[in-house]
């Protein structure tokens, strides 16, 4: 079972926008391609995509897969379906809003399951893999990914570290809670085999994210993700404030202009 908070889950249209046009290509864009080769190289027929987010795997798999192969992208958020598919695709792809704890397809649908940086956001993960193997077909291939922890992603640290020097008292943890809360090797292994999987693949990646500036990560992180909500909740009225810190902290740790962080996840193979 994980740390699970419902408000981490809380992607609504305004960060929705900010995911896309921050996170997406400061964080997100390599490991999405990563994702849509290792999917090319198993020549799947049918592709589900879970936690689609805005699209930056569903485009790259749209790219990367033949026309014949049907792709599903499915989010529990209907802001980040719409967005997702207003952005669009290379070519057609089917858009349905689901949750992963009760998925609307039949038994042995998919050849492969493909999820980025979303797990952590599950509820309950063997529940949610065992609905996920569910929905395989025998010998099918889930692909997933998560961050390691936030001490190994460093503008994520940062920010964290500077948004809660503004409330001591309650300083947000969204980012080393959830999307960093989840990096053991044992502790991913543990729930994927628990699930039914009879394989576990983990393989470690490592990349620089690069900025234009400090503010695009303090902007992208404290405005495109639910830390948003964490800041509002503490000072409605704070959140440029708190923006304005987290930028000064990069600027402090890694100068101006162009700065580069690293960012270090697992990508997971299950089959």
């Amino acid at each position: 079972m994980s740390r699970f908070d419902p408000q981490d889950s809380s992607f609504t249209t305004d960060v929705a926008a900010f995911y896309e046009t921050t996170l997406v290509p400061l964080i997100f864009q390599p490991y999405a391609l990563d994702l849509a080769e290792r999917t090319q190289r198993v020549a799947p027929g049918t592709v589900l995509e879970i936690a689609c987010g805005t699209g930056v795997v569903t485009r790259a798999l749209a790219d990367a897969l033949p026309e014949d192969c049907a792709i599903f992208a499915t989010d529990l958020n209907d802001a980040m379906i719409d967005y997702g598919e207003r952005v669009g695709t290379s070519r057609p792809v089917t858009w349905h809003q689901a949750d992963v704890m009760a998925l609307p397809y039949a038994d042995d649908s998919f050849d492969v399951v493909v999820c980025q940086f979303s797990v952590m956001f599950f509820p309950d993960r063997v529940a949610a893999y065992q609905e996920i193997r569910r929905v395989l077909r025998p010998g099918g291939t889930f692909l997933f990914n998560v961050w390691k922890g936030i001490e190994q992603n460093e503008f994520a640290e940062v920010v964290t570290r500077a948004v809660g020097s503004l409330y001591p008292e309650d300083p947000p943890l969204f980012l080393a809670r959830t999307p960093h809360g989840h990096g053991s090797p044992a502790e991913i292994e543990g729930d994927v085999i628990g699930a039914g999987f009879e394989t576990c693949e983990l393989i470690e990646r490592d990349d620089m994210s690069v900025a234009e500036s400090p503010d695009v990560p303090a902007l992208a992180y404290c405005q495109g993700t639910p830390l948003r909500g964490e800041i509002l909740a503490r000072e409605p009225d704070g959140l440029h404030r708190a923006t304005a810190v987290a930028a000064n902290a990069l600027r402090s740790r890694f100068g101006d202009g162009q700065i580069e962080g690293r960012i270090s996840g697992v990508i997971v193979v299950a089959r």
